[in-house]
């Protein structure tokens, strides 16, 4: 009988094979009391079995394909961290000393505590790092299985690993969660897709997904008790739909949009190098949005011209709290700038707050100090005002590194035209005692990313300060509208084509053109080739997104005519419904 089996879509695109589950480890966890004399030996079956995993991560880390995403790479470092953190290791030890749990029994229970904190948790970031604690557990409970009291525990390289499974028919994995350490080998396995009963769109698994461009369905609830091993699925990566036993007529119409799928990605592969000019001859700059200096590469590779968002708070993040010294981040903001081969790189300074936390504290400190609404508080250029010292190590450092190529500094989430005086204080005072120490570094723009209301509607006076601004869509849809997009009672309501949202975009756009000053969008709306039309209607000719995106973005671009597409501009901006009258204008070609 054919069932469907709804998710959340991550990562785009259509999978067909036969089903392979993945039991969880959690099954079969033995529960039994330990004698007292034997406490201290479960104590130590715990700390040989930290081990172990701390050496099997550092060892997939270390073996890490040259062809795996960047994103693994700091996904194990999170686990590294957690795999230390005293709030699962010191009290996963307390079970055992104080109830006398055998070693599983108390992990298992340590679990079982901690997810409840991460449920209780305001942000959705956060709540999402539950399934890290999750697949570390995991880990630790597979290594503990491999031992009996009194033995020695040895890494076992191969026991995350994929197996081929051989034969013709293609093969889908199916699994409670995919941790970060299996996904490494995921890529090279015979799996065309996954599913997994947790996760969201910010989960590790997710992001994971979107880098390794494989179709993925996540928090499919009851999918690995639904779905039998060798059942043929459908994985819609589109809809977020996995159709279990499909008639044969539904997958030969999922075949068929799947051979159509492969043929559109090689023709627009193919475009990667053309030039991004409209019919009407304007050209649109097409950036790449980046995390690490190693996603350089990929930038170029997808035919970006320059990068038009580095993320720099990634250099920040799961190092224990430990920031990043001036001379670490020059070397990163240099190596970026170097890979860009003389192509501009935008450096946005630090975003830390909302839904990138720094890790100084423990998972009990984090909880507390999320319980109030963090992307009100003291993030993003808040933070670094409040941070001098570090604040200027980083303008420094990128100051450094702009003496290697052409750089610009990008400042989040400005509100208040004080905080902009002290932020070009700060870059001033960066530049003198970079001249005094004799440390060379060149010019650099300086723009502002207009994300909050207030921003948009004092564009006219941010321009007197700035060089540019970078739309970000994200954050300006979920403040204009009042959504907190981690709320699943009100997620639905986030729209970014609410007429309030695209009337501050459209009006940034306009007065940035207008006074001759660089204007670009960099949120989610500029990967998303239903916005492409009225984006270049509104007049931008700049977008910055994920790099896998930019072929589709150019192919819009290639096909429009800009002088078209501003005539229904205005209709759009005054409909009632802008997504409908959108796609009557531009889609079915009235416009055109």
């Amino acid at each position: 009988m054919s069932i469907q089996v709804f998710g959340t879509p991550v990562s785009r695109g259509v999978a067909i094979g036969r089903a392979v589950l993945v039991a969880s480890s959690r099954v079969d966890v033995a529960h039994y009391f330990v004698p007292a004399e034997r406490v201290e030996q479960e104590i130590e079956r715990l700390r040989q079995a930290r081990n172990v995993v701390s050496a099997e991560l550092a060892a997939l880390k270390r073996d890490m394909p040259q062809d795996a995403p960047p994103e693994l790479s700091a996904l194990l470092d999170v686990h590294q961290m957690l795999l230390h953190d005293e709030t699962m290791t010191a009290a996963t030890r307390q079970w055992v000393v104080e109830r006398h749990y055998n070693a599983e029994w108390a992990l298992s229970a340590q679990l079982e505590v901690l997810a409840r904190q991460f449920d209780e948790m305001d942000d959705e970031y956060l709540r999402e790092r539950k399934a890290d604690v999750e697949q570390l557990a995991e880990r630790l409970l597979r290594c503990l299985a491999r031992t009996k009291p009194g033995q020695s525990a040895t890494p076992d390289l191969d026991v995350m690993r994929m197996r081929d499974f051989g034969g013709e028919d293609p093969l889908v994995l199916v699994a409670n969660d995919v941790a970060p350490a299996d996904m490494i080998q995921f890529k090279r396995s015979v799996f065309t897709g996954f599913v997994t009963d947790v996760g969201g769109r910010t989960s590790h698994t997710a992001i994971v997904a979107r880098s390794l461009d494989i179709p993925a369905v996540v928090g499919a609830r009851e999918a690995s008790r639904l779905i039998r091993q060798d059942d043929w699925l459908v994985i819609d990566g589109d809809a977020g739909v996995v159709i279990v036993n499909p008639s044969p007529i539904v997958l030969e119409e999922y075949r068929f949009r799947q051979r159509q799928s492969e043929l559109e990605r090689a023709r627009l592969n193919r475009l990667r190098h053309t030039p991004a000019v409209t019919l009407d001859g304007q050209p649109v700059e097409l950036l790449a949005n980046i995390e690490l200096p190693g996603d350089s590469a990929g930038a170029l590779e997808a035919g970006a011209v320059g990068v038009g968002l580095f993320r720099s708070e990634f250099l920040f993040m799961n190092r224990g709290g430990d920031l990043p010294g001036e001379d670490e981040q020059f070397l990163a903001y240099r190596d970026a700038v170097v890979s860009m081969q003389g192509l501009p790189v935008t450096i946005r300074t630090v975003d830390i707050g909302a839904d990138k936390p720094l890790d100084r504290m423990s998972l009990q400190e984090l909880r507390h100090e999320h319980a109030l609404n963090p992307a009100l508080g003291l993030r993003a250029i808040r933070w670094s005002l409040a941070e001098p010292d570090m604040f200027r190590q980083q303008l420094r450092a990128i100051l450094r590194a702009s003496a290697f190529g052409k750089v610009r500094i990008l400042v989040p989430m400005v509100a208040h035209v004080g905080e902009i005086r002290m932020t070009l204080e700060a870059l001033e005072r960066a530049r003198q005692q970079l001249d005094d120490a004799g440390c060379a570094h060149g010019e650099v723009e300086i723009g502002a990313m207009i994300e909050v209301p207030a921003a948009a509607l004092m564009i006219g006076r941010f321009l007197d300060h700035f060089d540019f601004v970078s739309i970000g869509t994200n954050d300006l849809i979920q403040y204009t509208l009042a959504i907190d997009r981690s709320d699943d009672a009100v997620s639905h309501l986030f729209d970014p084509w609410h007429p309030a949202v695209l009337r501050l975009i459209a009006d940034t756009i306009a007065k940035a053109n207008a006074r001759g000053k660089g204007v670009s969008v960099c949120g989610e709306m500029a990967g998303d080739a239903a916005f492409t039309d009225l984006l270049l209607a509104m007049g931008l000719r700049s977008f910055s997104m994920h790099p896998a995106r930019i072929a589709s973005i150019k192919q819009r671009v290639l096909r429009a005519d800009t002088r078209r597409l501003a005539a229904g501009v205005d209709a759009v901006l005054n409909a009632e419904d802008p997504a409908l009258e959108a796609a009557r204008l531009f889609s079915t070609g009235l416009v055109h």
